[in-house]
């Protein structure tokens, strides 16, 4: 044996992904949105229904315009890469909206003026391809992930039954939902961004987190 040992050898460390990077600078703007005293009054399962369909129609008018965006940047090299037709919420989202308020629910809702800042800001992203992908994200992995719970905790509390007023939480057209979401990191991966559009990616989700918290902070003043 050689008296002197050779050094071992030092494994270089993992490259962090884009998604890791995304989800570590984003999390404490991901939990103050989900622990909000409205979401928590929702996921108790003692949000009145009242304030349920107040969320279900302020989504409606988010996704409206998200998805309106969407189809405007179908074509990008960037958000084009997260165009899918199957995750579209807003027929859900109607469907629901009739089911809890009736055939004239369009005539019963209108935007807050949290959510009217918050269309206003997705709408401006039509010509900054990587915030709408942030946009996207913050709330279609959302809707793939902790939505499940919530749309098993409002069937309970709400008595609904056969999916009516929680379409919007059904995403039977993915497949496997754990699957998807490998795929979109894997898109996140994928992207071709230089530091700048990869920190004002960044910097987008922190405001899209905080523009959803706002309206559910509005919603909480009148519903909780």
């Amino acid at each position: 044996m050689s008296a002197t040992a050779e050094a071992p050898t030092t494994a270089e460390p993992a490259t962090e992904t884009f998604s890791e990077r995304l989800k570590a600078a984003t999390w404490s703007d991901h939990a103050t949105a989900e622990h909000h005293g409205f979401t928590k009054a929702l996921l108790d399962g003692e949000l009145p229904l009242e304030g349920y369909t107040a969320m279900v129609a302020q989504h409606y008018f988010a996704y409206a315009a998200l998805e309106r965006v969407g189809r405007i940047l179908a074509d990008d090299p960037v958000a084009g890469r997260f165009d899918y037709p199957e995750l579209e919420r807003v027929p859900a989202l109607e469907a629901d909206l009739e089911h809890l308020l009736g055939a004239d629910w369009s005539d019963q809702i209108s935007p807050t003026p949290a959510t009217r800042t918050y269309v206003a800001r997705i709408e401006q992203m039509a010509d900054h391809p990587a915030g709408f992908v942030a946009h996207h994200y913050t709330r279609y992995m959302g809707d793939v992930s902790g939505g499940q719970f919530i749309r098993r905790i409002a069937a309970k509390a709400y008595d609904f039954t056969d999916n009516a007023g929680v379409a919007f939480y059904v995403f039977d057209a993915l497949g496997s939902l754990p699957k998807f979401r490998t795929g979109y990191r894997e898109h996140l991966d994928s992207l071709d961004l230089d530091e700048a559009a990869a920190a004002f990616l960044i910097q987008e989700t922190r405001l899209a987190y905080q523009l959803n918290t706002e309206v559910l902070a509005d919603l909480g003043r009148r519903h909780v």
